[in-house]
């Protein structure tokens, strides 16, 4: 990335700055709607969808995600090393949560040992349960980082903040890798119980 660049010589005195080049952007690739789905899967090559070493990182938004269930309704995601024929990758987490009820009567801080894997191919726990209320959903978002690599595992992030059954404000976070030198080239996400009622998922990638 290039250096900013005063064009004059004291900070105070600066009137103008010289030209940002090289820096990164953010491309819309594709966007899944759900409608009492199953599942939203996006695979590379497949209805204009690009998973691969075009980017070395991508991005997954959720907006407005809401379960057809009132429990065991954690959002779940998975990796496909091919094509999407098994979201079943190997991978080892970590999930901790923040928690606050609307009326006061409860705030928490804790480490979520029921959401990790150690060396897994399950569907990874990205939520808690989520409230199905007509108002209640999730909203937040997954990086996974160099997924085409076949030297390296592949590193992911989550961050989502949602509406627990009883009225909870929850945030919570999940990071792992999946234990993988095979390029990842889908990836799969769904409710652990329930369909996807209603939402949106887009796919970006960060050049």
């Amino acid at each position: 990335m290039s250096i900013v660049k005063l064009n004059n010589n004291g900070v105070k005195n600066a009137t103008a700055f010289g030209s940002i080049t090289g820096l990164g952007s953010m491309v819309f690739i594709k966007k899944l709607t759900a409608s009492s789905s199953a599942t939203l899967s996006f695979v590379d090559g497949a209805s204009s969808v690009v998973l691969d070493n075009t980017y070395k990182e991508y991005l997954f938004t959720f907006k407005n995600i809401h379960p057809q269930n009132n429990s065991s309704s954690e959002f779940t995601f998975n990796m496909s090393t091919d094509s999407g024929s098994n979201y079943n990758t190997t991978k080892t987490t970590t999930h901790f949560i923040a928690q606050h009820a609307e009326d006061d009567s409860y705030a928490s801080l804790e480490y979520r040992s029921s959401g990790d894997l150690a060396q897994s191919t399950n569907f990874q726990q990205i939520t808690a349960d989520v409230g199905n209320d007509n108002d209640q959903n999730l909203g937040g978002y997954l990086h996974l980082f160099n997924p085409s690599s076949t030297t390296f595992v592949k590193h992911f992030t989550s961050t989502i903040n949602f509406s627990q059954p009883s009225d909870y404000s929850v945030v919570s976070h999940v990071a792992g890798y999946g234990n993988t030198t095979s390029a990842v080239d889908a990836i799969q996400f769904k409710f652990s119980s329930g369909n996807i009622d209603s939402g949106d998922i887009c796919l970006y990638g960060i050049a």
